[in-house]
């Protein structure tokens, strides 16, 4: 297969979908929606069979158990995919959203009208729900997409192409408004991130060596994160049992994300209080614990943590835990080591909680609840096709507002600049 020019077909049929997509109505894009998120449903023995394929490959292939579980496909996940565009087709079409409008001095009306962003080329590894959230979003918001996943998971993907195309003719949508690169060569990837005439912006999905290299290398602008080193503070107000439930679910409710507790941080007054009944948990789960030297002094069984630990997202169950004295000393720990990802305290001192809220430099920032919260999905976004650390254009979980932009409106009736 010629690369180049397999990839320059798809970025001109991309931007040819996207000028339609642009003018399409919220209700076609609704009925799109509504169609793929029902064939999900009724293909899932199929889905199943060809995710099947892939986790067996994947295995054969030594592929870590993290990315396994990112890569299965089991009934509750089909499920969540086809719930999420539901409640995409249910949210507002932002398209066309005019906003501050004002009249100037001059008696000219400006504000500013929410736009698409284009064409939006998306790179991800294993999770095939990827390639639905992100069709989905980007569908609603407007954009044409170019969908890349991993070769790990080419026929689950290829099987979820299938029911978005058949959602989009159903609603008298191009198919072309989503393509799913069928080629596994790596090429494509280069050659997909430098098409400046043809993609708009870049969001890359996967581990931190590729998210590296798209940045490295991308010659269209990247919305993106690195890595998720996240926290919870466990505050000397905290209610403890409030505080065992949030620092147990943040580890252990999945081990494999980007959300996923990293490193705990408990306050001095409160360590002896707490330390021993969440480790006694944290055992029971399996999940190997690695500490300061005041933690293994609670903890017998804690192994003492590297300067590696705290900079490290383990994607498994393993958690680093240093008790630190005071609020002040937890978030300069944070600060220090932080991907800037979602970070959470509990406590029940308001002070507190609004200096953490003020100071800690995250996407997102929380109070007395578990980090596993930060989704699109939970947010109430239907979905999200990635989380952005950066500042610019997006932060966070990236939805429907995160993939437009905006441009001026100026409203006149024959007015002149003197």
């Amino acid at each position: 297969m010629d690369i180049k020019h397999y990839m320059d077909t798809v970025g001109r049929q991309a931007r040819q979908a996207a000028r339609g997509l642009a003018k399409a109505t919220g209700q076609a894009k609704n009925t799109a929606l509504h169609a793929i998120a029902a064939a999900l449903l009724r293909e899932q023995a199929v889905l199943m069979a060809d995710n099947a394929k892939d986790l067996a490959a994947g295995q054969k292939n030594g592929l870590e158990a993290a990315l396994l579980d990112r890569l299965a496909l089991t009934p509750a996940r089909i499920q969540t995919m086809s719930d999420g565009l539901q409640q995409i087709a249910g949210l507002p079409d932002p398209v066309g959203e005019i906003t501050d409008l004002h009249y100037q001095a001059s008696g000219i009306q400006v504000g500013k009208m929410r736009v698409p962003l284009g064409v939006i080329g998306i790179i991800y590894e294993s999770r095939p729900n990827v390639t639905a959230d992100a069709a989905a979003l980007c569908l609603k918001s407007g954009n044409a997409t170019i969908l890349r996943g991993g070769s790990e998971a080419l026929h689950s993907n290829q099987a979820i192409a299938r029911c978005i195309h058949h959602g989009l003719a159903e609603a008298g949508l191009p198919e072309t408004a989503v393509q799913v690169i069928e080629t596994t060569d790596r090429a494509a990837v280069g050659r997909l991130i430098t098409m400046q005439e043809d993609v708009d912006v870049i969001i890359p999905r996967g581990g931190k060596s590729l998210i590296a290299r798209i940045s490295a290398e991308a010659k269209v602008p990247v919305i993106k994160h690195l890595d998720g080193i996240c926290h919870v503070f466990i505050d000397r107000s905290a209610d403890i049992e409030k505080a065992v439930s949030v620092a147990f679910n943040a580890k252990t409710q999945r081990y494999g994300t980007c959300n996923t507790l990293e490193t705990l941080l408990v306050d001095a007054p409160i360590a002896a209080a707490v330390l021993p009944t969440l480790a006694a948990q944290y055992r029971a789960k399996g999940v190997e614990l690695r500490g300061c030297a005041a933690t293994c002094a609670l903890i017998p069984a804690c192994q003492t943590a590297t300067e590696a630990d705290w900079q490290t997202e383990y994607l498994a169950p393993i958690l680093s835990i240093r008790i630190v004295d005071g609020i002040d000393q937890a978030i300069a720990h944070i600060d220090a080591y932080s991907s800037n990802h979602t970070e959470s305290i509990v406590t029940q001192d308001y002070t507190r909680a609004q200096q953490f809220l003020r100071e800690v430099d995250s996407s997102s920032v929380m109070v007395n609840t578990s980090t596993r919260f930060a989704d699109g999905f939970e947010y109430g976004l239907g979905a999200e096709i990635g989380i952005s650390t950066d500042k610019l254009h997006a932060r966070g979980p990236v939805g429907l507002e995160g993939l437009t932009s905006q441009k001026f409106i100026v409203l006149g009736d024959g007015h002149i600049r003197a």
